[in-house]
């Protein structure tokens, strides 16, 4: 697990994440720089995406851009900066309506869409499963992620006291199971096995080791059925039925405030 949390000087990695909105002063003057910013971390998503995140290397980015290495650091000091403009630029590009931008009308409806946003950006870019959001970048991505959030949620009547831990609820749920995606994609391209395959290699577990009498609860619910499909199908009724509950909590206690 890669953290992102230290390593880096706050206010150079604030300039670089923000340096759409705020450009540093004299950004424009002067000969143009071979490169930009945008070029060296779109290199570095691309080298991720395909090779994986250890292969994302400032070398290795170098020299697909076609420059030094040392070229590179001219631009991204380090390469926790450059992980953190990486991680960042993907949570923007799911591109999630602004304020006054076009959204889906009904407050769920809005988080299903940043739900279904979420889960692809994981499969598209399965690294994201190898980096801590515990201290996430503080850019422009993880921003318009969370006030998209926020005002969904505050959408569903909510009292305003409560629609943060709420939002956060949500946050939790969508991101664990987008997570697993990830993790799943990464395991299917190491192993060039699927997690259902897996599992049917090992399905005389249930029959050589599986003791009924010290689970019966499992056993009730694998006798009525209760286990579904394979694990992915598994996985995606348990993620549905997981935000279910939370959105169905949500919408109990916003009828309860206005009661």
């Amino acid at each position: 697990m890669t953290d992102l949390g230290g390593g880096t000087d706050l206010d150079r990695i604030l300039t670089l994440l923000w340096r759409h909105r705020n450009p540093p002063p004299g950004a424009r003057t002067g000969r143009r720089p071979r490169l930009s910013v945008d070029e060296v971390v779109t290199a570095g998503i691309g080298i991720a995406d395909t090779d994986g995140l250890e292969a994302a290397s400032m070398a290795k980015v170098a020299a697909r851009l076609g420059v030094g290495t040392m070229t590179l650091y001219t631009y991204v000091p380090s390469r926790t900066d450059l992980l953190e403009l990486m991680v960042d630029q993907v949570l923007g590009s799911r591109e999630l309506p602004g304020p006054g931008d076009p959204r889906p009308p009904h407050w769920r409806d809005q988080i299903h869409l940043y739900a279904d946003r979420t889960l692809a950006m994981f499969r598209d870019h399965p690294w994201l499963s190898r980096i801590s959001t515990v201290r996430p970048p503080l850019g422009p991505g993880l921003f318009r992620e969370q006030e998209y959030v926020l005002s969904a949620v505050e959408n569903s009547g909510l009292p305003l006291l409560k629609v943060n831990e709420a939002a956060g609820a949500v946050t939790m749920v969508v991101t664990s199971a987008a997570r697993q995606e990830g993790e799943s994609v990464l395991l299917r391209r190491a192993s060039g096995q699927s997690t259902d395959a897996w599992w049917l290699e090992r399905s005389r577990f249930w029959e050589d080791w599986f003791d009924a009498g010290q689970h019966p609860t499992m056993t009730r619910i694998w006798d009525a059925g209760g286990f579904g499909g394979g694990t992915q199908e598994q996985a995606a009724a348990r993620f549905a039925c997981g935000l279910r509950y939370v959105l169905d909590g949500i919408e109990r206690e916003a009828a309860a405030s206005r009661a």
